[in-house]
Formats: structure tokens, sequence, C-alpha cells
């Protein structure tokens, strides 16, 4: 072999005389070039380097040296480089990326005789690690590839893997690329880059075929010679040219691999194919499809996530909070779909980052603009129009991307024939803006500015509206090739109103508000391939007026009043740490410290101790000056999520969390609204606590054709909020006399079968679960249903969702979406009484009953312009028809007395097929 030779020279040359190069040398650098460094080494010895200059770069050194020997200023000199030096006599050899050896494993000569003569390996050769030796490459598979070598040989620490990471960009825009598949060829391993391109891979030492694939781009092959842990980046390119069919299989083993249970991504562009109600795009509601997702029914604004209530969804906008991320009683998304890029939800193990609600976070991410020419998508539906925009500001750095929404439901409502409809009016809007800009190779900046608004009028004299409102500001900075930090500045708002103006003198201005300013630091830093750290800080500042009321008008009787202002403090420190203990097992064990302060100015009520909280109980009152604590509350957060790998289409995964929840909403309606109001925790309302278990088991069919997952889960929770009954929880000062706190458990199965590949694709979810709650107290005012457990308003044991979608060309595709559900809990009037003359009704247990199931047939027509590539536009029309079979799934249950008589009435929102036709084009 020919680096036998070369060491066996090396022997040779080294029997002669050589100097010694531990003598002391003094030398001082200053910013000085590396080539300069050199010149004044040999000028100061008698040695003489040998190199090519190509490898010296733009280094520059600042160090100083006294009569420090010759090893140790080389080993200073060539630290942050890649190369190594060898000393033979008077002559000093650089090499880079690789060094010599001068003497050879004690195995060696043995591995190779083994070699010849085809016998087993001897153990000590697997499993010592060993220099990397570069062989001469005959395959012509290998011809044209190119070669890069990555880290720098280290003789102190040689090791038998090493972690390649590195960025995946646009060539172009230099904007990073998401679920590019990085794979290791002929072999199983491989891996996806993230949200910031980002991607991470463990590799024997030595020789490495690594392999990107992408649809639509193009495929770059590199032949990795591994010395060390090191960065490689791959800026890639659109493949234009036109295939057959390409198929990318990472991102589908990412059930299988990942640690976290209960995660899910919904790409915003896959919901143009499924049919929803007047054919507008909701990755909201196609979240409810999944396992483990609903809401109370048509019109309920609001998710349920493993039995939890609306207000313990953490909902994220580019890192800012909305309050109300929909339109309409939750009929529309108030989110524009053509800047939606996707959105990321945690169900079960929730990373360490995140914190402030019980049940879920829903982290939605918009799209970054094209840097290098203006495109954009609009639509034209029944109801809505739709238009987004990118517009590069400076060429290849930054952009701008603009999006608008409205709806035109106004004039159809007017045309109407029916009086009560035709005086009424329903419009929403929502606004939103993004600035993008790439400073360099290691800074990036960016904004968001979000605004919606909805108003609607039922009757002739009440105009409702609510609003949210959003700016956030982000940099993210690459503080080196191992660590990132990413630092958010958030602020959000969220009001409602409702103007009344009625034919007495009782006209009033009603409204509400919720303010909170967030800042957040977050920091990634990859060790060595067994440890990947996640921590930070963040906090929050709350500002809320609970309510006020004033005169609509000068003939107005109405007195104004206002509901004291509420002012928190929200904080938290986490760190998360990310364990591979080897190929097949791996950890992320986190730890969140949250803490929550009520400040003032308050004037806090003050009850008998072990006595419910009434007018008859209270004592007093304590004033707080500004900003001065009233109340503080927090505790650790644990978060560990485990997946075992049985080979690489099978896992194990599960998972255990702890969460804290500082804010509640006051609702004593079955279904949440858009006037429910949000109180802090202070000292009378204690913060909602959640522990939940997660086991589930993951698998993938016929080369990730099919996932396969079955997921359980068990959640305690502890001071959920509920109302007594007969509460007022709107302009209430008192707000803790109506209202109480107990216990609720929550369990289910979560069953998931997805085709992912093929002309036919979609999911069919199954989620069995319960959702329970008690109030137990030994005063009646505080106890519900005798202090058992009781079914939650949104208890709905069983639900089935089928999503599907036929190819029947490259144009043409049908799909189809089927849900079914167990009617949700509902109180009924279960006989009447007289009373001092009176007529009462006598009502059930609370959620004793249910109202009849629900279920709901889609179809939809799916037509794509032609695929021309130099083109205007690309045209695509939706025709498709929700609620098919025409079912009046029951929206609520009310009852009225008539001529003495008790009745019941069922109000639906969809009672009839609801047809609808939507063209999007993009340009």
């Amino acid at each position: 072999m020919k680096c036998i030779l070369i060491y066996l020279l090396l022997f040779y040359c080294i029997l002669g005389r050589a100097q010694d190069p531990s003598s002391g040398i003094t030398l001082s650098f200053e910013n000085t070039e590396l080539n300069q460094v050199l010149d004044a080494i040999e000028g100061t010895t008698d040695y003489r380097f040998f190199y090519l200059k190509d490898w010296l770069g733009d280094t520059r050194i600042t160090a100083s040296f006294e009569n420090i020997p010759l090893t140790d200023v080389l080993e200073t000199v060539f630290k942050d480089t890649f190369l190594n030096f060898y000393i033979l006599e008077d002559r000093i050899i650089l090499t880079q990326n690789n060094r010599i050896y001068d003497t050879l494993p004690d195995y060696f000569l043995e591995m190779r005789d083994t070699l010849a003569t085809q016998t087993a390996i001897p153990e000590v050769a697997k499993n010592t690690p060993t220099p990397v030796f570069e062989l001469e490459q005959s395959s012509p598979n290998l011809t044209g590839i190119e070669t890069v070598r990555i880290g720098k040989a280290d003789a102190q620490n040689l090791q038998k893997t090493y972690r390649l990471s590195g960025f995946v960009r646009d060539s172009k825009t230099a904007n990073p690329i998401q679920d590019i598949a990085i794979v290791l060829r002929n072999s199983n391993l491989g891996t996806v880059s993230n949200e910031q391109g980002y991607y991470e891979l463990e590799l024997s030492v030595g020789l490495n075929i690594i392999e990107t694939k992408g649809m639509g781009l193009e495929n770059i092959e590199k032949r990795v010679m591994l010395y060390n842990n090191g960065q490689l980046d791959f800026d890639i390119n659109e493949n234009v040219e036109q295939l057959d069919e390409v198929i990318v299989d990472g991102a589908q083993r990412t059930s299988i691999t990942q640690e976290i249970t209960g995660t899910t991504t919904i790409e915003s562009e896959d919901s143009k194919d499924i049919p929803l109600v007047l054919g507008e795009r909701n990755i909201l509601s196609i979240a409810t499809t999944l396992p483990g997702i609903s809401s109370a029914g048509e019109g309920a604004t609001g998710l349920n996530v493993r039995g939890g209530r609306t207000d313990q969804n953490l909902i994220l906008l580019d890192q800012g909070l909305v309050y109300n991320p929909t339109h309409f009683f939750g009929i529309f998304q108030a989110l524009n779909p053509f800047v939606t890029k996707d959105v990321d939800i945690y169900k079960g193990g929730i990373p360490a980052q995140f914190g402030g609600r019980l049940s879920s976070v829903f982290d939605i991410k918009t799209i970054d603009g094209n840097t290098e020419k203006i495109s954009g998508e609009a639509s034209i539906g029944p109801v809505t129009g739709n238009v987004s925009l990118e517009i590069p500001v400076v060429p290849g750095k930054s952009s701008l991307v603009l999006g608008g929404r409205g709806a035109y439901s106004d004039w159809i409502l007017q045309s109407l024939d029916d009086p009560a409809l035709s005086n009424s009016t329903a419009s929403f809007y929502d606004v939103i803006v993004k600035y993008k800009h790439e400073i360099n190779d290691k800074n990036t900046v960016s904004g968001t500015a979000y605004y919606s608004k909805d108003n609607f009028s039922i009757t002739n004299d009440s105009l409702f509206n609510y609003s949210n409102r959003l700016v956030s500001a982000n940099w993210t900075r690459q503080l080196s090739d191992r660590s990132v930090m990413n630092l958010n500045l958030a602020n959000s708002q969220y009001r409602f109103g409702i103007e009344f103006d009625g034919p007495s003198n009782t006209d009033f201005d009603l409204g509400y508000q919720i303010d909170e300013t967030e800042f957040n630091a977050k920091f990634k830093f990859v060790g060595d391939e067994a440890h990947s750290l996640d921590y930070g800080i963040a906090s929050k500042l709350y500002g809320v007026k609970p309510g006020f009321i004033d005169p609509l008008n000068s003939e107005s009787v109405i007195q104004s009043f206002r509901v004291p202002r509420e002012n928190g403090l929200e904080s938290a420190v986490f760190i998360s740490d990310n364990i591979t203990f080897s190929e097949r097992f791996s950890v992320v064990a986190g730890l969140r410290f949250s803490f929550f302060a009520a400040l003032g100015p308050a004037v806090q009520n003050n009850y008998e101790e072990g006595q419910p909280r009434n007018d008859g109980s209270f004592q007093n009152t304590t004033e707080f000056d500004n900003n001065e604590v009233i109340q503080t509350y927090g505790g650790p957060e644990v978060r560990v999520s485990g997946r075992y790998l049985f080979n690489p289409d099978f896992s194990v995964k599960a998972s255990f969390n702890t969460m804290y929840q500082y804010i509640h909403t006051l609702s004593n309606t079955t279904t949440v609204s858009p006037i429910d109001t949000w109180k802090l925790s202070d000292g009378n309302i204690k913060p909602q606590r959640a522990t939940q278990y997660a086991l589930g088991f993951f698998k993938n069919f016929q080369e990730n054709m099919y996932e396969f997952s079955v997921e359980g889960y068990y959640k305690d929770m502890e001071d959920v909020l509920d109302f007594k009954t007969g509460a007022q929880l709107l302009l209430n000062d008192n707000i803790e006399t109506e209202v109480i706190q107990g216990q609720g458990k929550a369990y289910g199965v979560e069953v998931l079968l997805r085709k992912n590949l093929g002309k036919l694709n979609g999911w069919l979810g199954y989620t069995y679960s319960r959702s329970l709650i008690k109030f137990d107290s030994e005063f009646s005012e505080e106890r519900i249903n005798g202090g058992q457990y009781f079914p939650s308003n949104f208890d709905k044991p069983h639900d089935v969702s089928l999503i599907a979608n036929y190819k029947f060309t490259r144009r043409y595709s049908f799909s189809l979406n089927f849900a079914y559900q167990t009617g949700r809990p509902v109180t009924y009037p279960i006989g009447q009484y007289n009373f001092n003359n009176a007529e009462y009704v006598f009502y059930s247990n609370r959620n004793e009953f249910r109202i009849p199931d629900y279920y709901r047939l889609d179809l939809g027509l799916n037509i794509e312009g032609n695929h021309k590539k130099n083109k205007l536009i690309h045209s695509f029309w939706n025709i498709s028809v929700y609620n098919v079979l025409g079912r009046a799934n029951p929206y609520s249950v009310f009852f009225v007395t008539e001529g003495g008589e008790v009745k019941a009435y069922q109000s639906s929102i969809f009672a009839v097929a609801i047809p609808s036709i939507t063209y999007n084009f993009k340009f």
C-alpha cells in the first residue's frame, strides 16, 4: 500500500539527526497574516515550512510568546485552522485536515492480513478508533463528485464517529430551505433540514458520500472526508428538469425519528385540496381532522386539544401571541393562507421554550418573501377575497411580504328576502406585513405586523366587533459554527366591543381589552455528537382592562363604569438537552422554571378563611400601589420526551410534562365566544396546573408510503376555572365571587393511518377521549353535581375524520372530507315545580345529557392550470360542496316555555349543503 511506503520513508528520515523543537523561542504578533507568522518563525529558527499557500487563507494571528517551545507555538498558531504540522529534522510539513502518523496501530498489520484472507476482523480493530487513511478511489460511481474535507484530525481525540452539521440555503435568495433530506448514500442514515435550514448528522470517520434530495430542487452529491466535527453548507438551485416522479422520504420518517411525542406539522399549501366551508383554506380547521384536536362544533371559536379548554392553547404567529385566530365565530381563520407557511402543533411533549398554557402550542410561521422578483397569489371566492405580494427590497438580501383579505358578505345578506337577515351585517378583514433582511451570513432580522377586525350585527340594535393586533421583531445571529442566538420582541392586543342603539334610552358602548408585551432570548448550542442544548429566558407584561361601559349618546341613562385594570408579569428561564445515547435511543430532557406576579395598582378583596367567597364572607380590602406585588406564583415545569428506534421504520416514544397557566378565560356559554374575557391570576384566583403522560407507537410501511401511529395520554389538571350557576361575568369587579376552581382529568387513545404517496393520499384518524371535571366543597354553592366528576362541555368520546385526495391527472383531483363526533354534553330541564304561585323549571345535573351526534361529508373537485414553465400566471380552481348530506347538525339545544309547556329547540349553523367555487392564481 502506498501509505505504508510513505510511513517507512518517514521512519528512515527520522533516523537522521533532527533539531530539538523543545527549545524556547520568543515572538509577538498583532493581527498578523499567517504567512508572515510562518516567515517570522523561519527567521527565528533553523526550521523551514512546506505547504501550499492556498491553505493559509486570510487567517490572522494575535499572540505573544516568550521562551515558549516551538511545538507549543505551532499548536497555538494553527489552533483555529484546519492545518496540522509534522516536524521532520529541520523541516515542518503542514497538512490540511489530515495529519502525518509516524506509528501505526498495533493491530494494523494484523487487520491487513485478515482482510487479505477474508477472516474475521479482530474485535480490537472494530472497537478502537483509528486514523483516517485516505486511499485512492477507483470506483466509477465517484467520478466527478466534489471532494470536501471536514474537520481537523486530532491524534489525542480519535473517535469512530463525528458530527457533520450545516445549513441548506437557496443559492439565489440565500433563504433557508426546510425539509431537504440529507442522506448517506446506500444506507438508512439521514436527516431533514429544519425551518432555519439547519441539519445535523452523525457519520463514521473517513469517507462518506452525502446526497441532498428535495422536490423541485437540484440534488447535490459530495464526497466528504470526515476527520472531526465540522460544518458543511449546501447552496441549492431550482431544478427545472421535468421529472416523471420524485420521491423524497426524509420528512416522512420524521414521525419515526423525532423524540417529541404528539407533534404535527401542517403546510398551508396542503390545505388547498381539502374541501372546507365556502372554499376557504383553513389550517386550523385541518388541525381538527387530526386525532386529539376538536372544536365544540360549527361556529365555535377555539380548539380543544386532548381534553383541554380553548384558553389552554398557546397560538403564536411569528412568535407573537394571537388571542383569537378566527373570523366570524370560528367559521374562517383570521390568517391569510397565502402568507401562512405552516404550523407546528405540539400536543404531547411540549418543548421547554414554550410555556403559559396547559394543553398545546400552535406555532404558526409566515413565508419568507422572494428576494429576486415580484411574485404573488390571489383568490376570489363567494364570500372572501385574498391577495399576497412578495416584493424584493435589496436583491438577494431582503424582501417585503404584504397580505390582505376581506369578506364581502354584507351584499349577500342584504339581497336576501328574509327581513331579519337583510338588515344584518357580517364583515371582516385582516392585513399582514412582513419584512426580512439578511445582513450577512451570520445575521438576519425580520419584523411582522398583523391586524384583524370583525364587525357583525344580527339584530338591528346591536353592533359587535372584535380585533387582534400583533407586532413582532426578530434577530437571529449565528454566534459560531455550533451556536445560534434568536432574540424576539412582540406586542399583542385583543379587544372587543358592543354598541347597543335600541328604541329605549339605554343605549351603551361596552368594551374590553388585553395587551401583552413579551421579550425572549433563545440560544441553541450543538455540543458533541451526544448533546444539543436549547436554553434561554422569556418575560411578558400583561395589561388587562376587564371592561367598561359608557352611554352611547346624550339621551342614554346608562352610567359610565370601569372595572379596575389588572397587571401581571410572567417570566421564565428554560434549558433543554437533546441527548443521543445511541443511534436507537435518544431523549429530550428539559426544565422550565416559570414565575408570575400579580401587580398593582389594585384593590384586593379579602374574604374569611375557610368560607366561600361571597358578600357574607367579605372582610376588607387591601390597596396596592403601582407595580407593587399583590401575589406571586411559580414553580418548575418538567419536559421529558424519549424515543427508542427498534428499526428504521418502527419506534416507541414516551413523554412526561408539567405546565403552569396564569391566565384564564371567563365564560358561562357552552362554546367560547368573541366576548369572553381573560382574567389574570391574583390573590383570590390561583393558576391552573397540569401533568401529562403519553406513550406512542409509530410504524411506517412500504418504504414510507404508509404511516401508522397509536398514542395514548393521561392528563391531570388542578385549579381549573368554572362558574357558579347564574354567574354574572361581564363588568363584575368582584369576579372571584362568581367562579370556582376544581380538578380535571383527560385521557384517550389516538390512532392515525396516513398514506403519503401515490395517486390516492390522505389520512384516517380516530380518537377515543374523555374530558372530566370535578368541583367539590363542603359548601353547596361551590359544589357541582354532588362533587363528582362530570363531562366537560367539550367531552366527545368518539371522533373520526377521513381526508382523501385522488389525483386523476396532474391537473385534476377529487377530494373528500368526512367527520363524525359524539354529541357534546348539555344540561336539560327534567321537570317543573311551583313555588309561591310561580312556576319554575328543574334542571338535570350539569352536562348529564348529550345533543345528537355530529357527522358531515364534504366533496371537492380541484382543477389546476397547465404546467407550462413560461406563463404569466398559474391558476387553480376549487369547486366544493360543504355538508353534501344536508344534515342539520345541532350547534346548540335551548328550551323555552310556551303556554306553560317547556319546549326544546335545536339551532344549526349549516343545515343545508353549501356549494362554492373559488378561483386562485399565482404570478
